[in-house]
């Protein structure tokens, strides 16, 4: 008789024994001649040497599947144990797999060529409107790189622009009064990551999410870096973020033209950024448009009302500049 730890490095432990410790039970019940016991995220069992060769391999296949598909079902769990291949999803078009399984895939023709065009160039820019799944796809993207150990972290930033209000009115220390700013990026690591695992990276600093200004003076290797909203950059800070790639880095820049929080006089960094940038080799850009919005049909009008508005606001003040020079000229 022997004994042996096995550690659950890349599996959620919770996800991996199921509900009510469901699928523990079942591996008790496959391997009878075996003492399972379970706590945390170490597996230990006693028992005959060739049977807990056998429990330890099928332990190993489990959790490389149970690590790919966040999910890990009882006939899964038969099959591998019996030395079958499980039926996993197969269609070539997914990311990755959700926290509950669900199949994360690009939803739209400008996705796909941002999932296809990330395997050909180390820097992209993804430009679209809102709820065209651009920031959803790029982190969908690094999350992958990072289960499947192609980059050792991922690096999530955001300029800390207000949109209507001001950062000293906000409750709080600097920490707190950021983080709103970088939620929508913790929502989307939350459908992707299991709960305790995201906090074991996020501790770890495998997972970095912080604003703009802690960038500077980096140099990043072996990561997957987005930049989000970088429309509300400024020249300076996207030229800064830019030149802090790596080696075996990736980055992507996300950002919405049409909704930039910077004050009238400022220049946006990602605007100039597009036009010096275009056409430099192992750069892509990916330009989403209204088709690509996945979100809630009413967002799609939204946007189709606000582009009418502000096509009819500007034909008006064309028409109000005209009249005012062609009075200033009757005056004369």
């Amino acid at each position: 008789m022997i004994e042996k730890h096995l550690v659950l490095n890349d599996a959620d432990p919770a996800v991996f024994y199921g509900v009510n410790n469901t699928n523990l039970q079942l591996l008790k019940a496959l391997f009878p001649k075996l003492r399972i016991v379970a706590r945390g995220n170490v597996i230990r069992i006693m028992g005959d040497e060739d049977e807990t060769a056998r429990f330890e391999q099928a332990v190993l296949k489990l959790e490389m599947y149970c690590a790919k598909y966040n999910s890990l079902k009882e006939e899964v769990i038969v099959d591998i144990v019996n030395g079958d291949e499980p039926n996993g999803e197969k269609s070539s078009d997914v990311i990755l797999f959700g926290v509950t399984g669900r199949p994360i895939m690009p939803r739209s023709v400008n996705q796909k060529k941002l999932v296809t065009d990330y395997a050909d160039h180390d820097m992209l820019f993804a430009i679209g409107p809102a709820g065209s799944g651009k920031t959803y796809t790029a982190i969908a993207l690094a999350v992958r790189a990072l289960k499947n150990k192609e980059v050792k972290r991922i690096v999530l930033c955001r300029p800390a622009v207000e949109a209507g209000e001001k950062l000293g009115f906000l409750p709080g220390d600097m920490r707190e009064k950021i983080d709103p700013f970088l939620q929508p990026l913790y929502d989307a690591l939350q459908d992707m990551i299991p709960t305790a695992k995201l906090k074991e990276y996020m501790d770890l600093n495998i997972i970095q999410i912080a604003p703009l200004a802690f960038m500077r003076g980096r140099t990043l290797n072996d990561a997957v870096v987005i930049l989000d909203e970088a429309q509300n950059t400024t020249p300076q800070q996207i030229k800064m973020f830019l030149t802090r790639m790596g080696w075996n880095t990736k980055m992507i820049v996300t950002g919405d033209l049409t909704q930039i929080d910077l004050p009238p006089t400022q220049i946006s960094g990602l605007v100039q950024a597009l036009d010096i940038l275009d056409g430099v080799d192992g750069l892509s850009i990916i330009r989403m448009t209204k088709k690509d919005i996945v979100r809630h049909k009413l967002v799609t009008r939204i946007v189709d009302a606000y582009d009418r508005y502000e096509q009819t606001h500007k034909s008006e003040k064309r028409i109000s500049k005209k009249d005012n020079n062609e009075q200033s000229v009757d005056k004369n």
